[in-house]
């Protein structure tokens, strides 16, 4: 016979779903609050915490502190909140350069990490190993049981994908031979997706100072190329899941004399990608336009790097300074664009170049005279580290392994916490 609508288990998961992303949005918050936001009765929220407590996923943390000298009467507000030791997950994030393996608590807490750096040249086996190692280090050295984990997440940059045998089929990316080699080593549940939305992930669910009340932002990435991803009620648009590069194709100076591959005129890829812009300093190298970078450099054009650049531009030679700030008037006329097509209530810039004390100032300020004030002031710098690449798949393992599925298994209903354990890992 078939059947239609909701049955009890998955209202059930959804509730107690709302009621984690409640608590994580807010922090620490009532029952009565948690009832009238979700729209529930008192008695049923009740029921759905009690027995979260139970199973240790939630906690009461004592009573609410009214801001006024003498409480109001009635029944006092307890408070509840994650009990953010409950799981822990394991992250795994791969860039161009960097693998980065760690372990985090529930709130993003960093408890150990691995990395090592790679190139063009490193292998898919040698990748493939550090996996396998780090993760069994981490576990090991932690004196931790794989049942201690809600799973693992793994953040890949897409330029990546082809490397560790990763394909595209329609589109969408395809795991499932990562996935069959990590299976050989270990039970836990698994979690694949792209490593610019899993660090916007966790600029989102890690920031310790996050505005409850702010519910989309646009996360723009710059790596060797530029990235971005635009959050609605803190969740990932699916048009941008797997396209996240489509950014580099805007057009930002149609006056350019530069043309792409393709045909388009001053889009970002030609005009403020690492490449285009390094490659325009290295032609303005000379004794004349940049004495500091000629001296740095022995006057040799091939030995140009980086950080003489960085430091070129802060003893002002002429044409880098030139070129460079014309790379902050073109990422401000990208991130105005961005802006008005997506109307978020914070911009987040991740890895954001030249990076020195007043760069990310000298932006905000040409972003101010090219759009506004008001832009400028929404933007702001991500709060994933280098060293924390791997919270990138910490956020995606424990958005889908604990908070999408109300902190069990999304296929079964746990009736104990040790049951809750062994069905989660199963």
């Amino acid at each position: 016979m078939e059947q239609h609508g909701i049955s009890k288990l998955d209202l059930k998961r959804r509730n107690r779903m709302q009621v984690l992303k409640i608590l994580k949005q807010n922090g620490p918050t009532s029952r009565i609050d948690i009832a009238s936001e979700l729209e529930l009765t008192r008695a049923a929220v009740t029921i759905i915490t009690n027995e979260m407590i139970d199973q240790g996923i939630i906690a009461e943390i004592g009573e609410y502190k009214h801001g006024t000298e003498k409480a109001p009467r009635g029944r006092k507000k307890i408070l509840i909140d994650i009990n953010h030791h409950y799981k822990f997950a394991l992250g795994i994030a791969v860039n161009e350069e960097l693998v980065s393996v760690g372990l985090s608590m529930l709130s993003g807490d960093v408890l150990d990490k691995r990395a090592i750096k790679i190139n063009e040249a490193t292998d898919r086996k040698t990748i493939y190993t550090f996996f396998v190692k780090s993760f069994t280090d981490i576990l090991n050295d932690n004196c931790l049981k794989e049942s201690s984990l809600l799973g693992i997440g793994f953040a890949i940059y897409p330029s990546m994908y082809s490397r560790l045998d990763v394909t595209l089929s329609g589109g969408e990316p395809d795991f499932s031979r990562l996935k069959r080699f990590m299976s050989g080593h270990t039970t836990l549940p698994m979690v694949f997706d792209n490593a610019v939305k899993g660090t916007a992930m966790a600029n989102i669910d890690f920031n310790k100072n996050r505005d409850a009340s702010c519910r989309n932002i646009a996360f723009l990435q710059y790596g060797k190329s530029w990235d971005f991803v635009f959050t609605n009620l803190n969740e990932p648009i699916v048009a941008y899941d797997n396209r996240t590069d489509f950014v580099n194709k805007m057009i930002i100076n149609p006056s350019s004399d530069r043309v792409c591959d393709c045909g388009r005129r001053g889009c970002v890829e030609n005009e403020i990608v690492p490449k285009a812009v390094f490659d325009r300093i290295v032609k303005g190298f000379s004794e004349e336009g940049t004495p500091y970078m000629w001296a740095a450099a022995q006057g040799k054009r091939n030995s140009v790097c980086k950080e003489i650049i960085n430091a070129s531009y802060i003893r002002h030679d002429p044409a880098t300074v030139k070129i460079i700030d014309n790379a902050y008037a073109m990422t401000a006329v990208l991130i105005n664009n961005l802006y008005y097509s997506t109307n978020p209530q914070k911009i987040v810039l991740h890895k954001f170049p030249f990076t020195n004390e007043l760069s990310f100032e000298k932006l905000k300020e040409a972003i101010a005279r090219i759009g506004s004030e008001h832009i400028a002031d929404r933007v702001t710098l991500s709060i994933i580290e280098d060293k924390h690449f791997f919270l990138a798949g910490c956020a995606l393992a424990i958005r889908e392994l604990f908070y999408n599925c109300g902190g069990y298994s999304a296929n079964s209903e746990p009736n104990s916490h040790h049951d809750l354990n062994n069905k989660m890992m199963g």
